[in-house]
């Protein structure tokens, strides 16, 4: 069974989200924000990250930074609902830094779920 962190400031967001991750049968671990995501991520156990951009404490981008600092080979999902510019521009930003894939909010279950078994099958592969 694989483990998703999944970091989203929004509790109604990673609540929705989280919901649909377990119903497939994965294993999440939840952060509320960047700080608790590097906290939380150990590559040993985690298999996918899925991490908005705009979040307090530590936002998207620096928090992908550290986790790629960390494990090189993380397989990284962002999503944005935007913020004080477009959701694609923020995801422009993390396309540059290396995430695997982007959405923008509102996600649709099939797409995020698509992506995560890509990224998955990649890793056996």
């Amino acid at each position: 069974m694989a483990t998703i962190l999944l970091a989203d400031d929004d509790d109604q967001v990673r609540s929705m989200l989280t919901h649909i991750f377990q119903q497939e049968g994965y294993e999440v671990v939840e952060a509320c924000d960047g700080l608790q995501a590097i906290n939380r991520y150990d590559p040993d156990v985690i298999d996918v990250v899925v991490t908005d951009i705009v979040m307090p404490e530590k936002e998207g981008l620096e928090t992908i930074r550290e986790i790629r600092a960390i494990n090189p080979a993380a397989r990284i999902i962002a999503i944005s609902g935007g913020g004080r510019i477009k959701p694609e521009d923020y995801l422009d930003w993390a396309d540059r830094i290396g995430v695997d894939r982007t959405f923008t909010k509102p996600l649709r279950r099939v797409e995020i779920l698509a992506a995560i078994e890509e990224l998955l099958s990649e890793a056996v592969n």
